[in-house]
């Protein structure tokens, strides 16, 4: 490495310490689920909402379950909610609240009041860029240039790591599931059902053991210690239509949740621990340390409609749905959780009626539940719930944020956590949001906010020094453009502290990457803007720079305060359009530049727009890995290998995986240096 290399301190030697950080930081009840086609609203505006509830922790006593008995009164260990969220003060007037909501959504063909359309599946445990400088070598001028944007205080990028287990996470203090875990010494990776383990210590991977994963499907890992935490669909729950594409009306989600632990004490004989079912589908998982946070969503229950027919009316249909509405049961509206794997295991109510908040009636009508445990401890958890659909999470090290999403008609299909497709949410133009703070298993909900516009998806909120920072589409309440809008809590209230509006006009939100004092957020129809907002003064964002080049990026990583990579698509040169990635020079971000651009040509697209998992940065190597995919006759999966140098991108091509599983390939650095290259065959070491 030259003298002039080492001025970047972009690429410093050594990893972070993102391990310290992380350390600091029912079968005979199950219920089908469905999320409907028309939006699960009613007309009536937003009320005040006041009181608080208590939630008691539900502790499996080996009986399969937890918890206080539905109707009697909890003894709380915390008060949960403590703002705006008024608890239900018992089962019946739970279920009151659920019914005379859902009364509104009966039709005579059932949820939704007539024949369903079904888009596409999305599963968090199953996409979318000149000019240029000579070179990007720091020199004398250019780092004192660096030093002066410094002391001027202009807001800088930084560098982006992946997790301490070799995911690449929104948030460094918060690991994220994927299908693939290191902790430096063994590699934990699922495919087809099982959990193989590999030794990584030596001069090449040797596997060491497997171990099959009944009842889950689709599943992907946490790793905390010598435990492995696995979370998938529950392929035992009562089967559920899939979705079919993005743009159909709504959608089916799986029915329920299986969380399986194993024991990696002797990695040579994996060992099951403990076997736990939700019948409720998984929007986030999220680890803490040893704490592992579930959000998950009821959906509505599955009661026994009847159609018109030639013997039934229209009017005789919606009669009889409606009746089985009024004659519904809270056990046919709240989750259970089976915390057994023996034959005779019987769910558990997962939440008591005293813990389940009832939103204002702009919610979606669902039940979604906070649920935290240890790692160890899977079968012991606490849980609170909300009688209203969110659909978005967010959390950073210390906050868990909800959110909906305001968009067409109640919204598209819902998105799982790291997605693009917005959230099915409410159709008044608003979004809401509810902050909880987040002690250790606990999450206390403690201030709720409301913000007109839509938002994309979880990487639109951040939080920074108690600020929240979110950007929001358009709506039928706002202008045809996009903002960046911060909120601060007063008292049980998220209100809103600064704007910045009229940002791509007429365009569509690809990305948004946020910094301590700096958002930059990509927007596309036609051309890729590309803006840089300065959040210095929180109260009064302001826009810093604007960059067009064609073409968009779906995901944005920086290298460092001074390169970012843009990820996405745009014209090829020749008359074609495919997959692309652009090296930024973010310097000086009120003049961001492109260095330079590599478009893998037609048919091609990064995965990383879609899915961040399948994008690896390595600054010690200044490389970056990430995964394309080329359709032809069939698909080709292949990880392209960049090389930062004198301010180009130079690209190697590997091909390394065919169909479905190029979806599971990654790039899993290890503390060594070395790169573990993950297929749906093998886990073997990658040379660079």
């Amino acid at each position: 490495m030259t003298d002039l290399e080492n001025l970047w301190d972009d690429y410093p030697t050594g990893k972070a310490p993102t391990g310290k950080i992380l350390a600091a930081a029912t079968k005979d009840q199950q219920h089908r689920r469905r999320i409907v086609v028309r939006p699960l609203l009613t007309a009536a505006a937003v009320t005040g909402l006041a009181g608080a509830f208590l939630t008691g922790t539900l502790v499996n006593d080996g009986s399969g379950g937890g918890g206080t008995p539905p109707g009697t009164e909890a003894l709380p260990s915390h008060v949960a909610f403590q703002a705006d969220l008024p608890a239900a003060k018992d089962c019946d007037e739970l279920l009151e609240s659920y019914i005379d909501r859902a009364l509104d959504l009966v039709g005579p063909y059932g949820w939704g009041g007539g024949p369903y359309w079904y888009a596409d599946g999305f599963s968090e445990l199953d996409g979318r860029l000149g000019r240029d400088v000579a070179s990007d070598q720091v020199g004398p001028t250019a780092a004192n240039g660096r030093a002066a944007y410094k002391s001027a205080r202009t807001p800088q990028t930084d560098r982006q790591v992946n997790s301490e287990t070799g995911t690449n996470v929104q948030e460094a203090a918060v690991d994220e599931p994927d299908t693939a875990k290191t902790n430096g010494e063994i590699l934990a990776l699922v495919r087809d059902d099982a959990l193989f383990v590999y030794d990584v210590t030596g001069s090449s991977t040797e596997k060491l053991g497997r171990i099959g994963l009944p009842g889950v499907e689709d599943a992907e890992i946490m790793l905390s210690g010598d435990t492995v935490v696995v979370v998938g669909a529950d392929d035992e729950a009562p089967a559920e239509e899939r979705p079919s594409d993005h743009y159909g009306y709504g959608y089916v989600q799986p029915a329920g949740t299986r969380v399986l632990t194993v024991s990696l004490e002797d990695p040579a004989k994996p060992e099951i621990t403990q076997d736990v079912t939700y019948d409720a589908a998984t929007t986030s998982v999220r680890q803490h340390g040893s704490t592992i946070r579930l959000v998950l969503s009821s959906g509505l229950p599955d009661l026994d409609f009847v159609e018109p027919n030639g013997k039934r009316s229209e009017d005789a249909a919606l009669k009889r749905n409606r009746k089985l509405v009024e004659d519904s049961t809270i056990e046919d509206w709240l989750p259970t959780i089976t915390a057994d794997d023996g034959d005779d295991a019987k769910g558990q109510q997962l939440l008591d009626c005293t813990n389940v908040a009832i939103p204002s009636d702009e919610l979606a009508l669902d039940t979604t539940s906070v649920v935290g445990f240890d790692a160890e401890s899977p079968d012991k958890v606490d849980a609170i719930g909300l009688a209203g659909q969110t659909g978005i999470a967010y959390e950073s090290a210390d906050h868990l944020y909800l959110a909906t999403s305001s968009g067409w008609g109640g919204g598209m299909a819902r998105c799982i956590d790291w997605c693009d497709t917005p959230a099915l949410g409410t159709s008044n133009g608003s979004s809401y949001l509810f902050d909880f703070e987040l002690d250790g298993t606990q999450a206390t909900h403690v201030a709720s906010g409301e913000v007109e516009g839509a938002i994309r998806d979880r990487w639109s909120i951040d939080e920074a020094d108690g600020v929240l920072r979110v950007a929001v589409g358009p709506t039928q309440e706002t202008g045809n453009f996009n903002s960046i809008v911060t909120f601060e809590r007063d008292g049980e209230d998220l209100v809103e502290l600064g704007r910045l509006d009229k940002l791509g006009r007429n365009e569509d939100i690809q990305s948004v990457r946020w910094f301590d004092d700096l958002v930059i957020m990509v927007t596309f129809r036609q051309v890729d803007p590309l803006y840089a907002v300065d959040l210095t003064d929180t109260a009064k964002p302001k826009l810093l720079g604007k960059l067009k080049i064609p073409g968009f990026s779906s995901y944005l990583h920086p290298l460092g305060d001074m390169r970012m990579i843009g990820v996405g698509e745009g014209p090829d040169g020749k008359g074609g359009w495919g997959a692309q990635i652009g090296l930024f020079n973010v310097t000086d971000v009120t003049d961001v530049k492109r260095l330079d651009v590599h478009n893998y040509g037609s048919n091609t697209q990064a995965l990383a727009g879609a899915d961040p998992r399948a994008f690896t940065w390595l600054p010690d190597h200044r490389t970056v890995l990430t995964v394309i995919e080329k359709y032809t006759s069939r698909r080709v999966g292949y990880v392209s290998v960049l090389k930062l140098k004198d301010g180009k991108l130079l690209e190697r091509l590997q091909r390394v995986e065919y169909g479905d599983d190029v979806d599971d390939v990654r790039a899993l650095p290890m503390p060594d240096g070395r790169v573990v290259l993950v297929t749906g065959e093998d886990a073997q070491f990658f040379e660079l």
